[in-house]
């Protein structure tokens, strides 16, 4: 049996930092715990995007909102939806038995693992 998988975040997109602040923070009352520059590289390897973004995180311990800094239009690339499973392995083989295929991506010396859906949807996947 397979054990259920849980929400692990959602990343959004926001055109400036202080609409997202705004609405997370002073709305729905999520402080913002980070805020991180992720590198063209490392864009260009999960989200097909050649140019550095700025990403916001706010967290309550029960909801975590990754949001990325879009100041040009960029069509929902960063949007994506993390998932917690309990083994990795087991996931990407799941995942290699129904002919999708998962990615894994360096950053800061972990491997991060994606995976996109039958209609290109984009998961990060972390282990319970």
């Amino acid at each position: 049996m397979v054990t259920p998988t849980l929400i692990h975040h959602v990343a959004l997109e926001c055109s400036d930092v202080q609409s997202a602040d705004l609405f997370f923070s002073n709305v729905l009352g999520i402080p913002k715990v980070k805020s991180t520059m992720l590198s063209a590289e490392l864009c260009a390897s999960i989200f097909e995007v050649d140019r550095s973004v700025q990403m916001e995180t706010y967290d309550n311990g029960r909801m975590r909102v990754e949001v990325f800094i879009t100041p040009e239009p960029v069509p929902l690339r960063f949007v994506h939806v993390g998932i917690a499973v309990e083994s990795k392995t087991d996931f990407v083989a799941r995942c290699q038995q129904q002919g999708l295929a998962p990615f894994f991506v360096e950053k800061n010396g972990k491997q991060l693992l994606f995976v996109r859906d039958f209609c290109g949807n984009l998961f990060e996947v972390v282990e319970q």
